[in-house]
């Protein structure tokens, strides 16, 4: 078949599916022919990401689904285009497609391991795969300093789940979820294992101190029952790295340094998280996988980097053999648990439809690329984190949720535009328990920082804000939302990565109408006050992003919808239910096309 023969077929076939020809010539002089989807676009990646944003400037969504696997006949090409696409749900195995450009025409057969196989010129094989096949993730993130109520965020979703994820941090983080009246408190296990039916994964961008992980199961199953049997429900990437004690004490030397050194310090949590993270970066850190590979070996490199940081820190004392004997006595215990991390969560992807949840520790604010440096944790706690900490690409990221809560808190020293130091500070602080879960430390309090949002938003891309806390504001006869910053009396479009910068802004206020009733027992966005109603609106309106549900402090399963009707691009919003260990709640979904 000649090469014009080929796009008057594809002509015909957008022709029949469209009926439009300013359509067809915008399609046809780049076509490429999918396999199992067949996709009229402009090349390979603009076909998955027009397929996964389920848009095209001409295409209706509708149509994007057509145009199927063409077969290496005339009238194969013929037929099948502007056919409707079988699905996997048909049982198709086999694909055969005709590739058409202006450089190249070539013929695609087979399915191979990892998804079709496509022939090249020179006669070689390569994979190549849809990533628009596979399951999605939800991503839950914090949107300020951390501590806006992830853990609860979480546990509501999980009761929807099959499999929770944890990507980055270690124990230095801490979630609270109330089961039956018990709390439970978590540090390293993913928060959504307290679902029984829940997979709880540990991904590779997580740093383990293997006393800590068990110490936290043990400390929470003599609470209740809500982690009965949680080790055959939890899997751990071989590829985690491993906190060693000798880290925990590094970590307090160091920050004992920089107290005597600059006067200040970084406010660490005192895990080992940083020099665990250094150490990988050096590439000197220790993993799962060694553990459980040749002990002998593992001990020798274990010495080794125990004697370097005894080098820099002479009066540090480490007990070498106490240590090594700990870890040992947890191979067994901990064999059962370990997976190639990268490959179950392929599976998990791209076997049987799963529903699968990420639950992000530490929030924006706190990342080591784009927080309030140095002020900041050492891993990822944005998006991106989540592919790197897991081992999965970013087609796979679904809906990301960024929690935010109805005010600002924060943990430690660093700028924080918003703080009140006065009787506003100390009301949030007393009515909102703010205490850290992990530190114990009383958090710093202020107004919600809506400059702060959007620039966790610009990073992370929140699909919907799950907003947090509104019943502690119940008793303020008036609201402050701070909508800008200025410097040098010059109104500033971006968050200040300097932190000297940061300190001297000057933040723009807007003062909104308090409600003076009790929300923590409302049920439904409507029964909620006109002004909390409107300070809801507010916040939707200024980051334009849907919030998905409210929760109060202590009545967290009282999940609020909100209808959004804040423009007309969020009308398509649709409500789904989420079933709870307390009932159904209705929360909304990011349905829009």
């Amino acid at each position: 078949m000649s090469r014009q023969g080929w796009f008057t077929a594809v002509d015909e076939g957008c022709h029949r599916l469209v009926g439009s020809r300013s359509l067809r010539q915008s399609v046809r002089p780049s076509v490429m022919a999918v396999g199992f989807i067949g996709v009229a676009g402009v090349g390979w990646g603009e076909v998955w990401r027009l397929r996964r944003r389920q848009q095209h400037p001409l295409l209706p969504p509708a149509h994007l689904q057509l145009l199927t696997h063409v077969a290496c006949s005339d009238a194969g090409v013929n037929k099948s285009l502007g056919r409707q696409f079988v699905g996997r749900e048909q049982g198709a195995k086999q694909c055969t497609v005709k590739v058409a450009s202006a450089e190249t025409h070539r013929e695609v057969s087979g399915q191979g391991a990892l998804g079709p196989s496509v022939m090249s010129d020179n006669g070689s094989t390569e994979e190549r795969t849809d990533p628009n096949l596979g399951n999605k993730v939800t991503v839950v993130l914090g949107a300020q300093w951390g501590d806006e109520g992830k853990g609860k965020v979480v546990d509501l979703l999980a009761q929807d789940a099959d499999m929770v994820c944890r990507c980055q941090g270690g124990n230095n983080a801490g979630h609270t979820v109330v089961v039956d009246s018990v709390e439970y408190d978590f540090h390293l296990l993913p928060s959504g294992i307290i679902n029984p039916n829940v997979t709880a994964f540990i991904g590779n961008g997580v740093v383990i101190h293997l006393p800590g992980l068990f110490e936290e199961a043990e400390k929470n199953v003599q609470k209740g029952k809500g982690l009965e049997g949680w080790e055959k429900r939890l899997v751990i990437s071989d590829r985690a790295h491993i906190v060693f004690d000798f880290h925990q004490a590094v970590d307090g030397v160091q920050e004992q340094e920089r107290q005597q050194q600059v006067g200040k310090n970084l406010g660490t949590t005192k895990k080992g998280i940083g020099p665990v993270y250094s150490a990988k970066a050096a590439r000197s850190g220790l993993r799962i996988c060694d553990l459980l590979s040749d002990f002998e070996q593992f001990s020798e490199r274990y010495k080794n980097l125990a004697l370097q940081y005894k080098s820099m820190y002479p009066s540090l004392e480490i007990d070498i053999d106490g240590e090594l004997e700990k870890l040992k006595a947890y191979v067994d215990r901990i064999k059962p648990m370990v997976k190639d991390g990268v490959f179950f969560m392929y599976q998990a992807l791209h076997g049987a439809s799963k529903k699968i949840l990420v639950e992000g520790a530490n929030a924006a604010l706190l990342d080591i690329d784009f927080g309030t440096y140095p002020f900041v944790t050492s891993s990822n706690c944005t998006v991106g984190g989540v592919c790197t900490g897991l081992g999965m690409p970013p087609q796979n990221v679904g809906d990301v949720y960024g929690v935010v809560k109805a005010y600002t808190t924060r943990v430690g020293i660093g700028a924080f535009p918003t703080e009140q130091n006065n009787e506003i500070g100390e009301l949030l602080q007393t009515r909102g328990k703010e205490v850290g879960v992990t530190t114990g430390r009383k958090r710093r309090c202020g107004w919600l920082d809506l400059v702060l949002v959007k620039y966790a938003h610009m990073i992370n891309g929140f699909t919907a804000l799950a907003l947090t806390k509104l019943d502690i504001l119940d008793v303020l006869p008036e609201i402050k939302v701070g909508v800008g910053y200025k410097v040098d009396n010059e109104l500033i479009p971006y968050f200040p990565a300097n932190q000297e910068m940061l300190h001297k802004v000057e933040v723009q206020y807007e003062t909104l109408p308090g409600w003076n009733s009790n929300t923590s027992n409302t049920r439904t966005f409507e029964e909620l006050p006109e002004n909390a109603q409107k300070y809801a609106r507010f916040i939707e309106d200024y980051l334009n992003v849907p919030a998905i549900h409210l929760m109060a402090q202590q009545q967290w399963e009282l999940c609020l919808d909100i209808c959004s009707s804040m423009s007309p691009e969020w009308t398509g919003v649709g409500v789904s239910s989420v079933q709870t260990r307390f009932g159904s709640c209705c929360m909304l979904s990011n349905a829009h096309t």
